[in-house]
């Protein structure tokens, strides 16, 4: 009787170890600050770059521009003219990302998006999108490093309706 019980006992946790792994990794997800996702009026800043705007066409203020005109036509926000009056400051700016190809290390251009808190000046959250995922010939020509461009700005604004927009408001069921 002793070694049925201890055959049942050790199926049930031969079982179960598979589930083990999953059971952890379903920890509650932290909370995204309430400034986040209650913000309705928001001031755009320019944080600049780090970068050589050379490499595609276009004044240096690009990259604001296209990201100042994607939240105007959004109109999920007002855009206000300075962060004194706005619940959220978006701070868009170009960096390079250090990313390791084969045994070196490679800086890979990319847009970063940071919320702030207008009062304190604190990230809240911060986005990066990479221009490129992977260093290429398909670089070389500007209409090809143009068109990366305009997409990791198309994938920076999806992230921050992905973040701030409930699934319901959007029609994407998570």
């Amino acid at each position: 009787m002793l070694k049925i019980r201890f055959a049942v006992v050790s199926l049930v946790v031969a079982a179960m170890l598979p589930l083990m792994p999953t059971l952890r990794a379903q920890a509650p997800a932290a909370p995204i600050p309430t400034q986040i996702l209650t913000a309705k009026k928001v001031f755009i800043s320019n944080a600049g770059g780090l970068f050589d705007l050379n490499m595609v066409s276009g004044d240096p203020r690009r990259g604001y521009n296209q990201f100042y005109s994607a939240i105007q036509s959004w109109k999920y926000y007002e855009l206000v003219g300075t962060p004194a009056e706005a619940d959220l400051v978006l701070q868009i700016s170009l960096i390079s990302i250090p990313r390791q190809i084969g045994t070196e290390i490679v800086p890979f251009p990319s847009f970063r998006l940071a919320l702030l808190d207008p009062k304190t000046n604190i990230e809240l959250w911060v986005m990066d999108e990479f221009l490129v995922d992977r260093p290429g010939f398909s670089m070389i020509r500007e209409k090809n490093r143009d068109k990366a461009f305009d997409v990791a700005i198309g994938k920076l604004i999806a992230d921050l309706k992905a973040l701030t927009v409930p699934p319901a408001a959007t029609g994407n069921p998570k």
